[in-house]
């Protein structure tokens, strides 16, 4: 439920759309009694907003005549990086609210502005398209987030209420060590009373937030981005994928998109990468960018998936069909990958 502070906003959004409202209107535009809309109407009055009560049958509350929210003072970069932050950032799905309270926000702003800034802006806003399609979010509840927030900026436990991946509900205490957006999604890291670990939860799954008594410490270097991508890399899923690639850690890492994998280093001159995936079709391309040898260990079904890639390819390219090599396993397997006879 929205907070009062909120309330008395959307009153005087309401009221500056202008004529007289009844308050039995009001009240249940705002979902609260008509006793509680004179409430807010006087603290209105209070913050020096000229809301004036008509009687009689046809009356209610109006603004005074003439009165207009003070513009917006920002200047044409800042109102530029707000604007544009908003539409940006509801794009990658990192808003936490819904396209029409998005919309709204951005229509709001528009109208406080300077009427010649605001029409630029409305110009730039009508004329741009992004390459880039419109990442679905998961949206938690903006009450959920801000409590986590609060909470992991205050180092206090909370009691949350979570849905895991097989559906089970359960009340768990977590310390919050931080909140991370990633892809789309937001994400709460820190330790946790039921496993006794430190993990990763979706902030969309959790349905409820309650604070606890005490406070705690976060571990001394603790990265609560790079725990959530070891997290999402480490996700079971249908397949297990590995993978030896020649190369050393750090240029190997480069070479892959963040959260997909964990890696670890075989020996001087290999790494092995390990990935897990409901899907394989996608891994083959993930290979190729590595642009290294590479000897794929496991599953069988990933071996078939990059011969037959290897095959189209070939086939595409008018060649003739040339033995595919490098997702053998054993030394013979090794030795063609450092000879370079490899498989990408």
């Amino acid at each position: 439920m929205p907070r009062p502070a909120a309330r008395v906003l959307a009153l005087l959004e309401i009221l500056q759309s202008g004529g007289t409202r009844t308050t039995a209107d009001l009240a249940a535009q705002l979902g609260v009694d008509q006793r509680t809309v004179r409430r807010y109407v006087a603290h209105l009055v209070d913050l020096d907003v000229p809301v004036e009560s008509v009687r009689g049958p046809h009356g209610g509350y109006r603004l005074m005549p003439g009165y207009r929210m003070p513009p917006l003072m920002l200047t044409d970069e800042e109102a530029l990086a707000v604007l544009l932050g908003l539409v940006a950032g509801h794009r990658a799905g990192l808003v936490t609210t819904s396209a029409a309270a998005a919309e709204s926000a951005v229509a709001k702003l528009r109208r406080v502005l300077p009427k010649p800034l605001a029409a630029r802006l409305g110009a730039l806003l009508e004329t741009t398209d992004f390459t880039a399609p419109a990442r679905p979010a998961t949206t938690p509840e903006t009450e959920v987030l801000l409590r986590l927030a609060d909470a992991a900026r205050g180092r206090r436990p909370v009691e949350i209420g979570y849905t895991g991946r097989d559906a089970r509900r359960g009340e768990r205490t977590v310390h919050p060590y931080g909140i991370v957006a990633h892809s789309g999604r937001w994400y709460l890291t820190g330790a946790d009373s039921v496993s006794g670990e430190v993990r990763t939860f979706r902030l969309d799954r959790i349905g409820h937030v309650a604070p606890r008594d005490g406070t705690f410490e976060v571990p001394t270097g603790f990265d609560p981005a790079a725990h959530v991508l070891a997290g999402i890399a480490g996700t079971p899923w249908r397949h297990q994928v590995s993978v030896r690639v020649l190369g050393d850690l750090d240029t190997v890492r480069s070479r892959l998109p963040r959260g997909i994998a964990s890696l670890e280093p075989v020996d001087v001159s290999w790494v092995r990468v390990r990935i897990e995936a409901e899907r394989l079709d996608w891994i083959p391309g993930v290979l190729t960018a590595l642009d290294a040898p590479f000897v794929i260990e496991s599953p069988d079904e990933l071996r078939e998936t990059v011969r037959a890639l290897a095959t189209r390819l070939l086939d595409g390219v008018g060649s003739a069909r040339l033995p595919v090599t490098g997702v053998r396993d054993g030394e013979q397997g090794e030795d063609r990958q450092a000879r370079g006879d490899h498989e990408q």
